[in-house]
């Protein structure tokens, strides 16, 4: 369960983001959590995007601060994001197809033994079999080829190598928009579990059935400026859409 006095594991203060003289996001202030799911919503163009972008370090903000555990970092790269604990999930995954489950568990940190730096495969096998198993991933096995996957499997893999690298805060931008009713519900219930790991949850949806089902606050951007943040048991998809729209 969340714990409302839980320091904040990420906090946004007045972040401000301009491309040339475009302004994409302003004055943005948000937290999150360990153990909570906070929802992005906004129309296309609303900064949801652009928000996560700054937050993983693909862009830098023009101003405004950002604080992990309550330290102010500067997230100068999606490496230094990744070296801060924080991971990403895109829509389009990045997953190796022509790889197996494992393999893409650990790519780009794969695990090595001995003098030579040989692949440990058993190990990255082990762990992945361990993980997939306590996120209720189904698949094959280990072994399956990302290829040879369905849509949803994929997605739970990608969020499954996220679970695994992030200690802080896990961004899910997305994460069932190509999925099917039985797939979607299968991907909600893996990142409802993450909860359970006491880590932050940021995620962007265009579902509010989804946002109502799996946030505990809704965060709401109109044209790059922020409209609010509600508690989601103590709002309504009424109140949420009409502060979408601005009507």
């Amino acid at each position: 369960m969340l714990q409302e006095a839980a320091s904040p594991v990420l906090e946004l203060t007045d972040i401000h983001k301009s491309f040339g003289g475009v302004v994409a996001i302003e004055n943005v202030t948000l937290n999150v959590r360990p153990g909570e799911i906070v929802a992005l919503v906004g129309d296309n163009g609303a900064g949801k995007s652009t928000l996560i972008k700054i937050i993983s370090g693909v862009h830098a903000p023009t101003s405004g601060t950002i604080r992990l555990d309550g330290s102010p970092i500067s997230m100068s790269s999606s490496t230094k994001a990744r070296e801060f604990g924080i991971e990403v999930v895109y829509q389009d995954l990045a997953l190796a197809d022509q790889q197996p489950v494992y393999m893409n568990l650990f790519l780009g940190r794969e695990l090595t033994r001995g003098p030579l730096q040989l692949l440990d495969r058993k190990v990255m096998i082990a762990e992945t079999e361990r993980l997939v198993k306590e996120l209720d991933v189904r698949i094959p096995s280990a072994h399956a080829t990302i290829r040879d996957l369905s849509g949803g499997q994929r997605q739970g893999i990608a969020i499954a190598r996220a679970t695994h690298w992030a200690r802080k805060l896990i961004l899910l931008d997305e994460p069932t928009a190509a999925l099917g009713v039985a797939e979607t519900a299968r991907v909600e219930a893996t990142v409802a579990s993450l909860k359970s790991r006491n880590i932050g949850v940021l995620i962007i949806s265009h579902s509010l059935d989804q946002v109502f089902r799996l946030s505990d606050r809704i965060c709401v951007l109109r044209r790059g400026k922020q409209i609010g943040i509600r508690t989601t048991a103590d709002t309504d998809k009424n109140e949420i859409v009409s502060m979408i729209t601005g009507v």
